[in-house]
């Protein structure tokens, strides 16, 4: 009998049920577009800042380490230690292995060698000139068998090359900086002009005294030193130096979460279960520390200026969808509080008319309140399909890939329609059920 009453109530006033549906629907639909972007926003405009570049630099513990004597700083300025190449497959090893993009070693030497033309056989006089080794587009074996794909060009994008490629890393090629090819008249306002063509050949002496050729392929636009540098295969550089196998600095671009006051904290004043927390959240720091285990003698530095920038424009961009979604909300209990409001009035005949025969209120307000959740139900499901729709859309337009349906959602949103419904219900239902029956019956 009770399920006949609620069916046969809501089927009554269709077109008073549709308005509160529809109002619902909105509302919903704004919300779940709102939280659809909202956990997908993360990860998306994390991979769009990466454009930034690196957000972690490791250099050699023995190179942070102070040396000062009476107030002076005794530390080789271009520092003397060096890394093992042969660590850096354990970077994909470390428990946010998946949040690590990409990573880049490179090495700094000064390389004595010459431009010789055309022709690397016409060598003229040696001179000294800058030079960095760094992966261009390398493969990193890892331990479960498969291949990373990795380089500099994914870790400093703004290393640029505004005319032709970036080098092979097997082969004897390099890349120019433009400063240096300007200075050779081959580049002028970013046009090619004659002077220095690709084709042009930089020859270096190695550690133990042999000549290398290395053909000239781009020319490298990066608003920083190293337009005034020759870059080339890290194994190149490894070979002049006579340091094989080794690096000095490595990039890594990692995907993070915004950082609060907890993974701020230092590590070691944690304990275990502060710890455990702090270690299984992708906080810049945490991947750091990770990073540094597992690379020993290393020390891990965090961009603070990419990194705190990422977290400061992420968490408006979440402030901002979840002020939308309470506004919805808002909005939605409004109206079902007004549409409940104007329903209990125009039913106090009935609602009376039940209470003469015998229902309590709490049977009034029960029977009320069911009807008010089987509009929810309707109206969350229905605002969940349109909000996803306009999720898509929003998701397209700012990040190129549309949100993928989520069950989680749909269960949230079902939830909060039922719940904005009784909210925005909440005093037109207690005053139904405090009707007395002898003044509605006698037309008072």
């Amino acid at each position: 009998m009770f399920i006949r009453l609620v069916a046969d109530s809501f089927g009554r006033r269709p077109r008073h049920k549709l308005l509160t549906g529809a109002a619902l629907a909105l509302g919903m639909a704004v919300a779940t577009a709102a939280l659809s972007v909202s956990l997908d926003v993360g990860d998306r405009l994390s991979r769009e800042f990466r454009s930034l570049g690196a957000n972690l630099i490791v250099t050699p513990a023995a190179d942070s380490l102070p040396i000062e004597i009476g107030g002076v700083d005794y530390r080789p300025a271009n520092a003397g230690a060096y890394l093992p190449e042969a660590d850096l497959p354990k970077v994909k090893t470390v428990f946010w292995h998946n949040n690590i993009l990409a990573f880049a070693p490179t090495l700094s030497v000064s390389a004595e060698g010459t431009e010789a033309g055309t022709n690397p056989a016409r060598v003229s006089r040696f001179s000294r000139f800058p030079v960095i080794g760094t992966w261009a587009n390398h493969s990193v074996a890892l331990s479960d068998g498969s291949m990373f794909p990795t380089g500099i060009e994914k870790t400093n994008p703004w290393w640029h090359i505004m005319r032709g490629r970036w080098f092979n890393d097997d082969a004897l090629e390099c890349v120019v900086g433009k400063n240096l090819g300007r200075k050779r008249g081959s580049i002028v306002d970013g046009q090619s002009v004659p002077g220095m063509p690709l084709d042009e050949y930089f020859v270096v002496r190695l550690a133990d005294g042999k000549q290398l050729a290395l053909k000239a392929v781009g020319f490298l636009d990066s608003g920083g030193p190293e337009d005034d540098e020759i870059i080339v295969p890290l194994r190149i550089a490894q070979e002049i130096a006579g340091k094989p196998q080794q690096y000095q600095k490595l990039y890594v671009s990692a995907l993070t979460k915004p950082e609060d006051d907890f993974a701020r904290r230092n590590p070691k004043t944690m304990n275990a279960d502060e710890f455990e927390r702090w270690s299984c959240a992708a906080y810049v720091s945490s991947i750091a520390y990770s990073i540094q285990q597992v690379l020993p003698g290393s020390d891990v530095r965090v961009v603070h200026r990419v990194a705190d920038g990422e977290g400061r424009i992420l968490s408006r961009v979440q402030m901002l969808l979840w002020f939308v979604t309470l506004a919805a909300l808002l909005a939605a209990a409004l109206a079902v509080g007004a549409s409940s409001a104007a329903s209990v009035i125009e039913r106090r005949t009935e609602i009376g008319l039940m209470k003469a025969l015998g229902a309590g209120s709490g049977t009034i307000g029960f029977l009320l309140a069911a009807e008010q959740l089987l509009l929810a139900l309707a109206g969350g499901a229905a605002g969940y399909v349109i909000g996803i729709l306009l999720a898509r859309v929003v998701g397209l337009k700012i990040f190129g890939v549309a949100p993928q349906p989520s069950l989680l959602v749909l269960a949230v949103i079902v939830g909060l329609a039922a719940v904005v419904t009784l909210a925005g219900s909440a005093i037109p239902l207690r005053r139904a059920a405090r009707y007395e029956p002898a003044p509605i019956l006698r037309g008072e």
